[in-house]
């Protein structure tokens, strides 16, 4: 099958890369939508009418612990079903073949890592799914890559819940919820809360959810950052020393708009040491807050298919 990229940007591009030491990749959603996930508003559908701060805050977690759970067992649930991509498995070559290439994802679904990514050279800015850690002030219990499903068996998908398949083309991750939908009778659109009848979400009590094995009494909490947060310290600064040891030759920016901190700021940065941007998007007026500019490529369409062939000239070819 014929290229969809033009030739001329994918041989300028291909020749870069081979002379390219010091690379960096920005991912965002448009990566994981290539899997057919759902994306955080679209999670299963049935949570579209909770605002983030009652799903995604600490203190929705102090509340209501046991919906927060629901709700991350089931995105939990929907990421281990979706599959990494050929994108994921390309990034993760490029990491074998460039040991002074790392990869800044903004992603907590897993596929990453599902895709063998060499883990030193892969940094979760917003945490991870799979990732848990203790909620006790007196612990530090945190455990990683975690792909327990369900986590604890309260928490196992209810049997009446539709289990909608992510596919492979469906590339916004929207399939899923809307076949969600249709499956128990919602219209589009339609209002839904946690009374509704159709809507198996149940009660569950603190004793049914994952608690911490070492201190024996906090609760386990989802390894993410949630609104209100600050991003992972330890990570920012490593990936700010990598930043600073060299020049850099290019960033890839994968499925992402890069308008918001810090990941606009990593574009700048990585301008600033020298390198050359590359944008893998579905629009090309979605590409950060400085734009392209003369010398940057812009690749329009499904990551999962641009990806693998624009790193081919160092990755060779990615089934």
């Amino acid at each position: 099958m014929a290229s969809a990229i033009p030739a001329a940007d994918l041989r300028s591009f291909s020749e870069y890369l081979k002379t390219s030491k010091r690379i960096i990749a920005l991912l965002g959603a448009g990566i994981s939508a290539s899997s057919g996930l759902p994306t955080f508003r679209g999670a299963g559908g049935l949570w579209r009418t909770y605002e983030a701060t009652d799903l995604a805050t600490p203190e929705a977690f102090e509340a209501n612990p046991d919906l927060v759970w629901q709700f991350y067992s089931y995105r939990r649930h929907m990421a281990l079903k979706a599959q990494p991509n050929r994108a994921h498995f390309a990034l993760a070559e490029l990491a074998r073949k460039r040991k002074d290439f790392i990869t800044l994802t903004q992603n907590v679904d897993g596929l990453s890592p599902r895709a063998n990514h060499p883990s030193e050279q892969l940094h979760l800015l917003h945490g991870s799914l799979f990732n848990v850690k203790c909620t006790s002030f007196y612990c530090s219990y945190s455990r990683n890559n975690d792909f327990t499903d369900p986590i604890v068996p309260a928490l196992a998908i209810p049997k009446n819940l539709p289990e909608p398949t992510p596919s492979t083309g469906d590339k916004t991750g929207e399939e899923a919820t809307r076949s969600l939908y249709n499956a128990l009778g919602i219209a589009e659109g339609e209002e839904v809360d946690i009374s509704d009848d159709r809507v198996p979400l149940k009660g569950l009590s603190t004793d049914l959810l994952p608690h911490c094995p070492e201190c024996k009494e906090g609760l386990l909490r989802p390894g993410v950052v949630w609104f209100g947060e600050s991003l992972p310290l330890q990570t920012l600064d490593t990936v700010d020393n990598w930043m600073k040891a060299g020049p850099i030759d290019l960033i890839l920016v994968i499925g992402t708009s890069s308008r918001v901190y810090p990941a606009a700021g990593y574009v700048d940065k990585a301008r600033a040491k020298g390198a050359r941007v590359a944008v893998v998007n579905m629009d090309r007026n979605d590409v950060g807050s400085s734009g392209l500019k003369p010398g940057d490529w812009f690749f329009k369409g499904d990551a999962g298919v641009i990806v693998p062939e624009i790193l081919q000239s160092v990755t060779g070819e990615i089934q």
